[in-house]
């Protein structure tokens, strides 16, 4: 199979994050879950010239393959496989370096639960995960860690991480977390806010439960 409608899912998704402000330039990429692999956007290609045999077909040991040999995948392949091996409700990875995520990342804060939106990243908090060099196991591991029972975590240093069950809701939600990182600093301006209690947060996560949600971008 060449999964062509997976392909030019995934070419539209990273474009639309640029095009949504979420992301920049080459930064940022993303993966989608297909038979027993995935398909990884490639390393260096802007996403406007990015056609559908750059998009790199990869395999859980690690090896890849690309039309033509033309293409290599990106640098952080290696959280897209591990999430996507560990988390069997994650059928898509993205990675994002939009401004307001990646000020915060940079500050290393975690984001408290001082909205009761956070809860759609899976709980209370919106963990940073520990700084590591780009493209490394150790950041990897550090990621896994700070996604244990969550969807989406800040990479200290580095920018935003979401995982969901397609390439449309974790659209959904890199969008929304971009919208928290942004109302969150802004909010810090005025001092510590107010947040909300454990029983405030567990009734937002049941309803989140019972069907309530964000929409696509």
């Amino acid at each position: 199979m060449d999964w062509k409608s997976e392909r030019n899912e995934l070419i539209e998704t990273v474009c639309t994050m640029n095009k949504l402000g979420i992301n920049h330039g080459t930064s940022g990429n993303a993966s989608v879950r297909v038979d027993n692999g995935y398909l990884m956007t490639p390393s260096g290609v802007a996403y406007e010239e990015m056609r559908e045999e750059d998009i790199v077909l990869m395999s859980f040991d690690g090896s890849y393959e690309s039309i033509e040999d033309r293409r290599k995948p990106s640098s952080e392949w290696r959280f897209h496989q591990d999430l996507l091996s560990a988390r069997a409700d994650f059928g898509a990875i993205l990675h994002t370096h939009g401004t307001a995520a990646t000020t915060l990342a940079c500050h290393r804060r975690e984001i408290p639960p001082f909205h009761y939106m956070i809860a759609l990243a899976g709980g209370h908090t919106i963990r940073c995960a520990e700084y590591a060099t780009f493209g490394t196991q150790a950041l990897s591991d550090n990621v896994l860690t700070a996604m244990e029972g969550r969807k989406a975590c800040l990479m200290a240093n580095h920018g935003l991480l979401v995982g969901e069950a397609s390439l449309r809701n974790a659209l959904s939600l890199a969008v929304e977390v971009e919208y928290l990182c942004d109302a969150y600093w802004r909010a810090l301006q005025l001092g510590d806010p107010v947040l909300l209690t454990t029983e405030q947060m567990d009734a937002a996560q049941e309803n989140f439960r019972k069907g309530y949600g964000i929409a696509s971008p």
